[in-house]
């Protein structure tokens, strides 16, 4: 871990609320929104977030599955969005939607009309805008995260 957490400190507490309370506190409270206002299905949403989380290679981030109304994705799920281009596995949203998370993270200077035109074929402007912003937060978050070590000494709720 780069960062010394004092015994007995939770690490992402610590960091995330004590260390810079300032910006931690607003940059957690932006985190969880991006969980508890998602109007996007769950599917999407997972591809999305797991496509960055394995670029991003949070130790975290890709252990953690979004759970809504006690349902989780299946199974193997996150292998199929390694493989987000071939996947029988997925409709057109959900493919988008991993696809719209890694060239955002890796190539967000090259998304063209062509891509747009896709994209508004199957996401509403809004859509769009909401899935842009929670691309965003787990892009920085998850990097942060992994970058200062913290990825690997959080505890998952029902992991220990």
């Amino acid at each position: 871990m780069i960062v010394d957490i004092p015994e007995g400190k939770d690490p992402i507490g610590y960091v995330w609320g004590e260390m810079v309370p300032g910006i931690g506190v607003a940059a957690s409270g932006f985190s969880l929104a991006v969980y508890q206002h998602s109007t996007l299905g769950l599917r999407e949403f997972e591809a999305a977030r797991l496509r960055v989380a394995q670029i991003n290679g949070c130790v975290f981030c890709l252990d953690w599955r979004t759970e809504r109304d006690g349902t989780k994705v299946e199974e193997g799920f996150a292998d199929a969005v390694t493989e987000w281009r071939t996947t029988d596995a997925f409709d057109e949203r959900t493919r988008l939607a991993a696809e719209y998370a890694e060239r955002y993270a890796t190539d967000h200077h090259n998304l063209d009309d062509e891509f747009w035109a896709r994209m508004k074929a199957h996401y509403s402007q809004t859509e769009i805008v909401e899935l842009s912003m929670s691309i965003g937060s787990w892009l920085a978050f998850g990097r942060l995260n992994h970058v200062l070590g913290l990825d690997t000494a959080c505890v998952l709720p029902g992991h220990s």
